[in-house]
């Protein structure tokens, strides 16, 4: 993918946005990040492999998230395979070596056997991340995936709302470091499993509807289905709100982490409050 195709968000803004990318560690995850193996778990390849899989409904341009964060992945030391089709999900050949699925995929249907080849490479430690309703509003009659998830898109009052963001857990390497910002795009209300670990959140008011008046809602969380490590934020309507650095900071620390599943023990991340730390 060429700097021609990423256009105004191109190579240039990504290697600006590295330093927010990747939140400064130290002791035993240093040494991690540097490559030394966890105890017990395989030593990370020279190469990581991602899935990028995009398409459904356009009008949250999966192409345009495909040619933002691609690159960005391979920069980042991953062998990419890209699918505009599910087919790669039924393949157990290739997801048996799938360090990370990144799904871009809204609304739409998708078959048995690529749904249970994704939904068992991700219980056997392939991790997942994804946003807004490429992940959180795809295949709605899928309960399973729905459960892998954590969450599922029920209403965006309003549309397109000036709204606000929070910061809920600044200790999380995900969100670590960085701090509250507006958002003028869709503020997505889901139906949301208690126990996500969830990392911001958002308020909404009763300009729209009364009756939600004061709703605490996660925008990011994290969790895990089996040994995979899912990510997930409601950020990422279209790909402008990428613009925001946090919003940018937030998705690729999220892809990180969910990546380093199988070189990692299984985190314990049920946390059924919201406190802001």
């Amino acid at each position: 993918m060429s700097e021609r195709t990423l256009g105004r968000r191109g190579f240039v803004k990504l290697a600006a946005s590295a330093a927010l990318a990747r939140p400064a560690l130290s002791g035993a995850a240093a040494r991690q990040a540097a490559g030394a193996p966890a105890a017990g778990y395989p030593a990370r390849p020279e190469k990581k492999k991602a899935l990028f899989v995009y398409g459904g409904w356009p009008g949250h341009e999966p192409a345009k998230c495909r040619d933002l964060f691609v690159p960005w992945l391979r920069a980042n030391g991953f062998e990419v395979v890209v699918s505009d089709t599910q087919a790669p999900y039924a393949d157990p050949a290739l997801m048996g070596t799938v360090d990370l699925v990144v799904q871009v995929w809204t609304r739409g249907t998708i078959e048995k056997e690529p749904l249970k080849g994704l939904l068992t490479a991700v219980k056997n430690g392939t991790g997942m991340a994804g946003w807004h309703g490429g992940m959180g509003d795809a295949y709605r009659q899928e309960t399973e995936y729905r459960y892998m998830v954590g969450g599922d898109w029920v209403a965006h009052p309003g549309g397109i709302i000036d709204y606000e963001v929070q910061i809920t857990d600044d200790e999380d390497p995900i969100t670590a470091g960085l701090a509250d910002f507006k958002v003028h795009s869709e503020q997505y209300l889901m139906h949301v499993n208690p126990n996500n670990k969830v990392l911001a959140t958002t308020t909404f008011t009763g300009a729209i509807d009364p009756w939600i008046d004061g709703y605490t809602m996660p925008v990011a969380w994290k969790k895990v289905y089996g040994k995979g490590r899912v990510f997930y934020t409601s950020l990422g309507h279209t790909a402008d709100v990428f613009d925001i650095p946090q919003v940018l900071a937030i998705v690729k620390r999220g892809m990180l982490w969910a990546s380093d599943s199988r070189y990692e023990p299984t985190p314990n991340l049920v946390t059924p409050v919201y406190p802001r730390r």
